[in-house]
C-alpha cells in the first residue's frame, strides 16, 4: 500500500510540473501584454495622482493648522469663561427668565371644553378669567428673580461660594411659592362653574416657564457653590514638591561600604 501511495503521489506530481510548464509562456505573455497596457496611460495617470496626493498633503495640513488654533482659543476662552463663571451666568439668565414669567399668561377658565373634543383643530376653546403668573402672589417673585440676577452679577465679579447658595435657597423659596400659591389657584375654576356648563381650568405656559425658572436657580447655585475650588500652593510647598520630584543621586560603593558597616 505504501509502495502504492509513493506511485500515486509521483505520478500527481509530475501531472503538476507538466502544468506549469505549460502555464509558464502564457503567464509571460499576459505579464508583457498588461506591462504594454499599463505603459500607456502610467505617464498621463502620474500627474493626476501627483496632484491628488499633494492636494490630500494640503487639506491634512490645513485641518491640523485649525486644530491648533481651535486648541489656542479653547486655552484663551477656558482663562475667561471658569466653571464659577458660567454658573453665575446660568444664575442671572434663570433670575431673568422668572421675572419676565411673571407677565406671562399662566392659568385659564376653558369653557364648553367637552363640545370641542371632535371639532377640527381651528376651533379653539374660548377661555376666561386668564391671570399671568405674578396676579397670584403681588408679584413677589419678581422682586426675587431682581435679586437672582444681582446676585448673579455680584457672582461674576468675585467668586464666593456662598453666594450659589443664596440664590438656590431663592429658587426653593420660589417653588414653594408657585406649587403652595399659583397651583391651587391657577387650577380653581371660581365663579365660573355657576356662570357657564363645562368649565375646566387648566394651566398655561407661564406657570411652566416659573417652576422651570426657579429650578433652574436652585440648580446654577448648587453647581457655583459645588465648582471645582483653586488650590493655592505656598512657595514653601512648591519646593517641598519639587525636592520630592527630584531623583536622588546614586550612592557609590565607598558610600553603601561605610551604610553597611
Amino acid at each position: 500500500m505504501i509502495a502504492a501511495l509513493r506511485r500515486w503521489s509521483r505520478q500527481v506530481d509530475r501531472a503538476g510540473n507538466r502544468g506549469l510548464e505549460r502555464a509558464h509562456p502564457g503567464v509571460l505573455r499576459t505579464r508583457h501584454y498588461m506591462a504594454l497596457a499599463w505603459a500607456w496611460p502610467w505617464p498621463k495617470l502620474r500627474p493626476l495622482l501627483a496632484l491628488f496626493f499633494h492636494g490630500l498633503a494640503l487639506i491634512e495640513r490645513g485641518i491640523r493648522s485649525l486644530c491648533a488654533q481651535l486648541v489656542r482659543l479653547a486655552t484663551a476662552t477656558s482663562k475667561v469663561i471658569t466653571p464659577a463663571r458660567g454658573a453665575a451666568v446660568v444664575l442671572i439668565g434663570a433670575g431673568a427668565l422668572l421675572a419676565v414669567s411673571q407677565f406671562i399668561d399662566y392659568r385659564a377658565v376653558e369653557i364648553g371644553q367637552p363640545g370641542y373634543e371632535g371639532l377640527p383643530g381651528v376651533a379653539s376653546v374660548p377661555t376666561e378669567a386668564v391671570r399671568t403668573a405674578g396676579a397670584a402672589h403681588a408679584y413677589l417673585l419678581v422682586s426675587v428673580g431682581l435679586a437672582a440676577v444681582a446676585i448673579g452679577l455680584l457672582a461674576l465679579v468675585r467668586e464666593r461660594r456662598n453666594l450659589g447658595l443664596l440664590v438656590a435657597a431663592l429658587g426653593l423659596v420660589s417653588i414653594a411659592v408657585i406649587l403652595l400659591v399659583d397651583l391651587p389657584a391657577g387650577l380653581d375654576e371660581g365663579s365660573k362653574t355657576s356662570e357657564f356648563a363645562g368649565t375646566t381650568a387648566v394651566l398655561e405656559d407661564g406657570f411652566f416657564a416659573e417652576l422651570a425658572a426657579a429650578g433652574g436657580m436652585v440648580l446654577a447655585g448648587l453647581l457655583y457653590y459645588a465648582r471645582p475650588c483653586r488650590i493655592r500652593i505656598s512657595l514653601s510647598g512648591r519646593a517641598a514638591s519639587a525636592r520630592r520630584r527630584r531623583r536622588r543621586p546614586r550612592a557609590s560603593s565607598r558610600a553603601r561600604a561605610a551604610r553597611s558597616a
